[in-house]
């Protein structure tokens, strides 16, 4: 493990996870791989997908992602090298946890990304029509199959990580070691409280995603300001709130006394939260990838993570 990579589970990561929603979607094949191949040069190890990515885009079934990272490995062979997580259960043809389910999805998973194991497994979305206890035994399969090495949670009320956790501990069963929740400077409350109280607890790494609210704490998006991106509605909806206002006011205020970019300063706030060992930041485009790496090199002071605290409560 390098001086900066975290532990997770048996894993090692580094502190940026690369989010592959965006392949196969705003990205096409080429411009992926140019993404991927700058994000290991940079020291990344990690690769966030799952398999719905991107089944929302009109002509796209789900898997495009998976398969881009699939060629992506193949052509570079350098599968050891990194981590790679993706998700069961929101695919349009595979939804929910029921253990049949998430047998077919895995083996779908694999066939996809051209490998024979997948490091990080997350049940996408709970699924409360399934006792806990049967897609855990399902996903204990996995595990002693070697077909997974570590199972996590996203999208899951701490009531029923709890229950999960416990369930895993009585029966022997493989235990989620990570838990990917909504969490940034503009949404706390999806996180912080309940949720980051049982992760803490029971030592589970979290893995916030949406860490920049759709580009917004990039920075670029700003009150009466028009950016062409697929993303921006999700991200211009932050831009008119008080809250939205102060915490852009405060991450340039910090920006500026590193020299840095505002999306840096943001990813440095959530690395430095209890819990967290990577947030997950998407790139388009290599140009976007340089502010998101720098995560890794910016420490905050105690007086900046207040200033950040205060603006965004």
């Amino acid at each position: 493990m390098t001086a900066t990579h975290k532990p997770l589970g048996s894993l090692s990561v580094s502190p940026l996870s690369l989010g592959g929603n965006v392949f196969g979607w705003t990205a096409d094949e080429a411009q992926s791989f140019a993404v991927l191949d700058a994000y290991v040069a940079g020291g990344g190890n990690f690769i966030d997908t799952a398999d719905v990515y991107s089944a929302w885009v009109p002509g796209n079934k789900g898997g495009e992602s998976e398969t881009v990272i699939g060629n992506w490995l193949a052509s570079r062979r350098n599968r050891s090298e990194v981590v790679i997580a993706t998700k069961v259960g929101a695919l349009p043809d595979l939804k929910g946890l029921a253990p049949a389910t998430i047998k077919s999805a895995v083996d779908a998973s694999l066939t996809r990304l051209r490998t024979d194991y997948i490091d990080l497994y997350y049940t996408h979305y709970d699924d409360e029509s399934v006792e806990v206890g049967d897609f855990l035994t399902a996903l204990d399969d996995l595990v002693r199959a070697g077909k997974v090495r570590e199972i996590a949670a996203s999208n899951i009320s701490a009531q029923r990580l709890e229950e999960s956790l416990a369930c895993s501990a009585r029966e022997g069963l493989a235990r989620y070691v990570a838990l990917q929740p909504h969490y940034n400077l503009v949404s706390r409350d999806t996180y912080e409280g309940e949720l980051a109280d049982v992760a803490a607890r029971h030592g589970l790494a979290a893995v916030p995603y949406f860490a920049l609210a759709s580009g917004f704490l990039t920075g670029k998006y700003r009150p009466g300001t028009q950016v062409d991106s697929a993303r921006s509605g999700g991200a211009l909806k932050y831009a008119d709130t008080d809250r939205g206002r102060r915490v852009l006011q405060a991450l340039d205020t910090v920006a500026a006394a590193h020299q840095a970019e505002p999306a840096t300063v943001a990813l440095a706030w959530l690395a430095a939260q209890p819990t967290v060992a990577a947030p997950i930041a998407s790139a388009r485009t290599v140009s976007q990838l340089p502010a998101l790496l720098a995560v890794s090199d910016l420490t905050l002071t105690d007086a900046e993570l207040t200033l950040l605290d205060e603006a965004s409560a």
